[in-house]
């Protein structure tokens, strides 16, 4: 019965035009500026968040504003974003606050980044290339909410929409992954995408526009 279940979700899910993949080894390449480009994630598990870590990579040649994950609800547009400012500075949003973080600026390479959040102490830390960026306070006692539209590629400035092209990320994006729980520094590995709400290996996606999946040439 359980199975049944699980499998009329999953044609529901698919149903409404969204891929299960085990994306390993590929990315989501966003060609060009645009605000119609987007990749759509449905997590396996809808639930209030007291506490995350978020992981990805991604690559880009921009000097200008972009975003990397939007989280958005009914209620607050930034519920959750990791959003990089410019080079070397992310601001990490919970619950439409935020918080800034400088890292040294990479070289061409991608980035791998981690971003972390606890509510009961308020305690969010950024990590980038497997390096601690520091550590600083948001949202003490907060819940983000469940219902939500995660999207990459763009900035939601309202639930599920309202994109802005000069904050489009043009390059590529992958491993995303999402926990409900804060990750140690030993299991922020270079290669972690089995988290327990979003998971690389196990991907519920909807693509839109001009987007293009393909093998990735990054390790």
């Amino acid at each position: 019965m359980e199975k049944l279940l699980l499998g009329t979700l999953l044609l529901i899910v698919l149903s409404e035009g969204a891929t299960q993949s085990d994306m390993r080894g590929n990315v989501f390449i966003f060609p060009e500026e645009s605000a119609t480009a987007y990749v759509s994630l449905i997590p396996r598990v809808k639930k209030p968040l007291r506490n995350f870590t978020l992981c990805l990579k991604a690559f880009t040649d921009l000097t200008r504003t972009y975003s990397l994950f939007s989280y958005s609800t009914k209620i607050k547009d930034n519920e959750l974003l990791l959003f990089v400012n410019k080079v070397g500075e992310y601001i990490l949003y919970i619950g439409n606050t935020g918080v800034t973080f400088k890292a040294p600026p990479s070289s061409f390479a991608p980035i791998h980044v981690c971003a972390s959040w606890e509510s009961d102490s308020g305690i969010a830390e950024l990590w980038v290339d497997g390096k601690p960026v520091g550590r600083k306070g948001v949202r003490k006692g907060y819940s983000v909410e469940a219902e939500a539209k995660i999207i990459l590629g763009q900035e939601q400035d309202s639930f599920g929409g309202r994109f802005d092209a000069k904050q489009s990320l043009v390059g590529e994006i992958w491993d995303v992954s999402l926990w409900d729980h804060v990750l140690s520094r030993k299991e922020m590995c270079a290669s972690c995408y089995s988290g327990n709400l979003l998971n690389w290996q196990s991907l519920t996606y909807e693509s839109n526009g001009y987007v293009v999946t393909k093998p990735k040439v990054w390790a």
